[in-house]
């Protein structure tokens, strides 16, 4: 590491010990794009939403305010419990304990996966879920990517916001990680090019972008 580096990195210590004071979730801060997303479907009523990966249920909580019925699948069991409590007086929503191999038959409108596909086989569940999705429904997931060289601009500003969203968001120094951030987590395989490539050829005409905080967002109707 080079001496001008870690003289940076000693002037930016107390700002970035602020993430570990008030941690948030990055997953989250997209919620309101993904319901955007759920509006712009123009299938027939009612329409349905498949949340693969649903965790403790923050965004199923959302979709079930824009679509008719959601389905949110979770395989970590301490997170599809609490989702399952949360939404349990809902009629509109409902939590299964599953992984997505065990996913129910069936087709949707909306198929959402946040910070979820790169725990997946890439080409594969891509072409699973063309197969889900009810003509003029979306695909709407939200991913992370192995970072190149291309990403550090956008990681850089993502690291020097990380802080100030952490203290709007999580006011109390208190270190507690939110509920919906204990779930296993894996490292990215593929990187945002080699996942253009695969879903380009999978999804016609798909659009996939850069995001802040370490994550794009790809959408694609079919």
């Amino acid at each position: 590491m080079s001496r001008p580096t870690e003289v940076l990195l000693q002037a930016l210590r107390p700002w970035l010990r602020l993430v570990e004071q008030h941690p948030w979730s990055h997953n989250d801060i997209y919620a309101r794009w993904i319901t955007s997303q759920a509006r712009r479907i123009r299938t027939p009523r009612p329409r349905s939403a498949l949340d693969i990966g649903c965790g403790t249920g923050n965004l199923v909580a959302r979709l079930a305010g824009v679509v008719d019925q959601v389905t949110g699948l979770e395989p970590d069991p301490e997170a599809s419990r609490i989702a399952a409590e949360r939404s349990a007086a809902d009629p509109r929503v409902r939590i299964l304990p599953v992984g997505f191999d065990d996913r129910p038959d069936g087709e949707w409108d909306l198929i959402t996966m946040v910070a979820v596909l790169h725990h997946l086989p890439l080409a594969a569940t891509l072409t699973a879920v063309r197969s889900m999705i009810k003509p003029g429904g979306r695909l709407v997931v939200v991913g992370l990517a192995r970072e190149t060289r291309a990403d550090v601009p956008w990681s850089a500003v993502s690291v020097l916001l990380n802080p100030l969203l952490g203290l709007i968001l999580h006011p109390k120094a208190d270190g507690a990680m939110p509920v919906g951030m204990t779930a296993p987590a894996r490292e990215p395989r593929e990187t945002l090019d080699e996942i253009r490539r695969v879903a380009g050829r999978i999804l016609p005409g798909v659009r996939i972008r850069r995001g802040l905080f370490f994550r794009y967002t790809l959408v694609w109707q079919a």
